[in-house]
């Protein structure tokens, strides 16, 4: 959840809030084998140019032509579902055909920080990003967790974050269309327009890398990440209206944009690319709107169509989402 309003901060630290996709400072196998530690990274089917190099998905191949499947042929059921994570720190599979969200439990890292913002890898492992804050509000500790998604169990990383990236966006993407190897991209968030842009976790050096800013009208804007099997890098961009971005991995340059003014800017948020489909998680500041949890709208590049109504207060409130790169890539037939 990002910080989006400063003024905002305190209420949410009253009541114990936690942050993952939030513009309140603020948005896709064990062991991280998944993660393609020391694998370059790929480029995929992106420009490379530094600009914004279109404003409408419509027609460009979102949702691909590599098959219904993401990437390999090595993934397991549980590796194709959406995953998310609630305020309470709880996980749940979500089914979008079905609108249903299934609990599996609640996280057992031992922290009291609070969830932030999810990612899942090809093997179903979820990796978790808690931040801490200060009496005023402010962040100054951050973590990744690794979690199973088949019954919430945690464990610890060894993963260093440094100040600007206490409190992650996250989603994997693999390095090549069709392929089995991935990274876990990040950006961080901060407040009044200061996101360092996009970087990616270094599994070898269990460090992160500056890739660079974002560019246009989104540089140093919050953005929550979702990747996807044809090797490709999205973004949720909490600006008002709110946008989804296509970002190149090698420079975090925006490639593409796409306003939804139809979606509200959200306090508490998360992001997820499923079946050639965006799925936007947005609540407001429960300070303004107490009995409000999360919508899910849904952004459709194939025909350009936004449904703000497909799910709505759904009855919890979502900081985190995370899909793997096994996830289908093209609608189910």
């Amino acid at each position: 959840m990002r910080k989006v309003w400063l003024s905002s901060l305190v209420l949410f630290a009253l009541s114990g809030y936690g942050c993952s996709a939030t513009t309140e400072k603020n948005l896709f196998g064990a062991g991280g084998s998944g993660s393609g530690a020391g694998a370059p990274v790929g480029s995929g089917p992106i420009s490379t140019g530094d600009g914004v190099g279109g404003t409408d998905f419509s027609g460009t191949g979102v949702g691909g032509s590599s098959g219904a499947t993401g990437g390999g042929d090595d993934c397991t059921e549980a590796a194709k579902l959406i995953y998310v994570l609630s305020t309470d720190n709880n996980l749940y599979s979500f089914n979008p055909l079905q609108k249903a969200f299934k609990e599996i439990g609640k996280l057992g890292c031992k922290t009291n920080m609070q969830p932030n913002s999810m990612a899942v890898d090809r093997n179903a492992v979820a990796y978790v990003n808690y931040v801490g804050s200060n009496a005023d509000g402010e962040d100054n500790a951050g973590a990744v967790f690794r979690v199973s998604t088949d019954d919430a169990s945690c464990q610890p990383t060894s993963i260093k974050l440094e100040k600007g990236w206490f409190r992650l966006g996250m989603g994997f993407s693999t390095d090549a269309s069709s392929g089995t190897s991935e990274q876990l991209y990040i950006t961080g968030t901060g407040d009044n327009g200061s996101s360092p842009g996009l970087g990616r976790i270094d599994f070898t050096t269990n460090s992160v890398v500056d890739v660079g800013p974002f560019t246009g009208s989104l540089a140093g804007e919050n953005a929550e990440l979702t990747g996807t099997g044809d090797a490709r890098l999205f973004g949720f961009f909490t600006t008002s209206p709110v946008e989804v971005a296509e970002i190149n991995k090698k420079s975090g340059a925006v490639v593409m944009t796409k306003k939804l003014p139809q979606v509200e800017t959200p306090a508490a948020w998360a992001f997820s690319f499923w079946g050639g489909d965006f799925y936007l998680y947005t609540a407001p500041n429960p300070a303004v709107k107490p009995n409000r949890t999360t919508n899910v709208s849904r952004y459709r590049p194939s025909d350009g169509s936004t449904d703000p109504g497909y799910m709505t207060n759904i009855g919890f409130t979502i900081v985190g989402a995370g899909v793997s790169t096994c996830a289908p890539i093209e609608p189910p037939k």
